[in-house]
């Protein structure tokens, strides 16, 4: 699903305006950027867990070449589904 797409469901579903979902959601993804950078951590009850991660140095395989390179340590944002989410979407 393209962003265009989740915004003509949503303004759908709830009976807004395409513009006034459109901002909702950046206005969501700024709120996010915020709390993570201040907290490490948002826990979005029903969807899942947005946190600061910091991913040690190592050492990998260029698969080009077969050296051996250094990875240099960094912080990433991972993002967990919580179970009952990841049960239902798996339901055969």
């Amino acid at each position: 699903m393209t962003k265009s797409e989740m915004l003509a469901t949503l303004a759908n579903d709830t009976g807004l305006k395409k513009k006034d979902v459109d901002n909702l959601m950046q206005a969501l993804q700024n709120l996010i950027l915020k709390t993570l950078k201040k907290e490490n951590k948002i826990k979005l009850d029903g969807l899942g867990v947005f946190q600061l991660k910091d991913r040690k140095a190592r050492l990998a395989r260029n698969p080009r070449t077969g050296e051996m390179v250094q990875v240099a340590a960094k912080r990433v944002v991972k993002f967990r589904v919580v179970k009952s989410l990841k049960e239902a979407v798996l339901k055969k």
